[in-house]
């Protein structure tokens, strides 16, 4: 389950249940980039999601271990391993390697590295509070969360691997494919920062339409 419940007198625990959505978050966040954006990596990302859930699925099934509380309403899965710490390190892993080895342009300013590094520390931070709050709400052990942890951590470094390596050399095959082509699916991988193009290319853009349109006022 993805929702969480917390006592009404508990400030912190009210914070922490917050925050323990964030694997929620992210995954609302991944289909709203998908629906807008139609870009592969974005899509494969989700896809490297899944399997990081169906993994977690297949482990708890196994383990059997219980959760450390019982509640008024029992859960029907088990504990071992924490799926929101691992999707949560899962994703932090990701995105560190992403931000490393695909956002970058020649013109690294001193602007750029402080967003990376606030980036990088920014998803830490937040897979750890997700991994406290599991922990401070009841939902799971130590064990359980630490072994989600590592999970994800290494999961999410695989499936970068996997995609960056394996999968993206096919992305420009997949895109010129009819049915990806009706979708407007498209492969962005080889744009070192996706943003910085965007931006050049949709101020060029309006510069040039602007032009355009001088001599049709004046007429």
């Amino acid at each position: 389950s993805l929702l969480t419940t917390v006592n009404n007198s508990d400030v912190i625990g009210k914070l922490l249940a917050i925050a323990s959505l964030f694997p929620v978050g992210m995954l609302v966040g991944c289909f709203t980039l998908i629906l807008f954006r139609r870009d592969l990596h974005t899509i494969s990302f989700l896809v490297g999601n899944g399997l990081c859930e169906g993994i977690n699925l297949i482990l708890k099934n196994i383990v059997k271990e219980s959760r450390p509380m019982v509640r008024a309403y029992q859960y029907t899965d088990y504990g071992m391993p924490s799926s929101h710490s691992q999707m949560a390190w899962f994703f932090a892993a990701y995105t560190i390697l992403f931000v490393l080895f695909r956002l970058h342009h020649n013109r690294d300013s001193v602007f750029e590295m402080l967003w990376k590094v606030s980036t990088l520390l920014s998803v830490v931070v937040m897979a750890a509070l997700v991994m406290y709050s599991r922990v401070y709400l009841l939902y799971h052990s130590w064990a359980q969360v630490l072994v989600g942890a590592v999970l994800g951590v290494v999961l999410g470094v695989s499936w970068f691997a996997v995609v960056h390596l394996l999968l993206s050399p096919f992305f420009p095959i997949v895109v010129s494919m009819s049915v990806f082509e009706l979708l407007m699916i498209r492969d962005t991988s080889l744009i070192p920062n996706i943003l910085w193009f965007e931006y050049t290319n949709a101020r060029t853009e309006n510069r040039t339409r602007s032009r355009k349109l001088v001599p049709m006022k004046s007429q």
